[in-house]
């Protein structure tokens, strides 16, 4: 038999929930009744990745063009060099195709990526994209303590405040902890902030409510998506050339409004990395999907707060025992 764990839930865990909306989906009336709702989120990271030039103990491992066993205790300047240029080059590309489309995207912002480049929030904010956080360091949040994770939620709370001029509303950890969730909720009740929605789920393709253990209240789950997700370009099981990034997003997109059309509209996020759709090679299977979609009707490109204040207007939260 293999080892067992007596596991008891406690104040951080959100029990889990496999039933969902089952076989008949709500209709969420999305504005002008589209068939789909396409939500791009825009991930900015650069300089906020592991380097012990950030008094970190080794280098970056994920998400660049050459993902070797990072370096232990010296710079990888190559690491770095590629993820400037999602800062130099990357970001600005990708703002110019979204201003040529009028779509608007959600940001997951690195705290320290922005603190680093303010012309970055700055561009973001006047082009009227939204600004969600993903952490204040682009790290792996599982090897903290409560109270270390709970220190860098509230320096990430303040430091999106001081470069944007307000709390995020919307959160994104990637590699987060079993602690993640109800702390980032508890940060926000402490502070007075509002907490519109979360992003760390991939269980279903509508948002959904996760009741938050003690209290009445829940949390709004809008589902990220690993697989339309340009960071495949550096994974094993990812893709091997960028016809196949077009072809991907291409099907989940015609499932999704084909679902639509008998009734049932859906969401689908597209993620993006400046660093890596942002290069030239790459770039053309984004304008091609962007083209594509444009011509047909009945689609909604949203940001995560639109997202998410429609639903709570379609589908306000009521507490079980209510």
């Amino acid at each position: 038999m293999p080892e067992t764990f007596d596991y008891k839930p406690g104040h951080y865990d959100f029990p889990r929930e496999f039933r969902g909306y089952g076989e008949f989906p709500p209709n969420l009336n999305w504005p002008t009744n589209p068939n789909i709702v396409v939500n791009f989120v825009v991930n900015y990271e650069e300089g906020a990745e592991n380097s012990i030039v950030n008094g970190d103990p080794h280098s970056e491992q994920y998400i660049w063009e050459l993902p070797y066993v990072p370096h232990h205790g010296k710079r990888s300047v190559d690491c770095e060099s590629d993820f400037e240029y999602g800062s130099r080059a990357g970001v600005w590309r990708l703002l110019r195709l979204f201003r040529k489309y009028n779509y608007k995207f959600t940001t997951f912002a690195v705290g320290k990526a922005f603190e680093l480049l303010p012309d970055v929030p700055a561009a973001i904010k006047r082009d009227g994209h939204e600004i969600a956080s993903h952490c204040y360091r682009w790290w792996d949040y599982s090897k903290l303590s409560p109270e270390e994770e709970k220190a860098a939620i509230i320096k990430q709370m303040h430091s999106l405040k001081a470069t944007t001029g307000s709390y995020p509303k919307g959160w994104y950890y990637a590699r987060l902890s079993q602690h993640s969730r109800r702390l980032v909720y508890d940060v926000h009740q402490e502070l007075g902030a509002e907490l519109l929605w979360m992003g760390d789920a991939y269980a279903d393709d509508l948002p959904y409510y996760m009741p938050v253990p003690g209290t009445k209240d829940a949390l709004l789950m809008v589902p990220y998506s690993y697989d339309c997700n340009d960071a495949r370009f550096h994974m094993p099981t990812g893709w091997s050339s960028t016809d196949d990034f077009y072809s991907h997003l291409q099907y989940a997109f015609d499932t999704l409004y084909e679902e639509g059309q008998e009734g049932v509209p859906k969401m689908m996020t597209v993620a993006l990395h400046t660093r890596v759709v942002g290069k030239p090679g790459r770039f053309q299977a984004l304008t091609k999907f962007m083209e594509y979609i444009s011509k047909k009707e009945g689609v909604w490109v949203a940001t995560r707060e639109e997202i998410a204040t429609h639903f709570k207007k379609e589908m306000p939260y009521v507490p079980k025992d209510e």
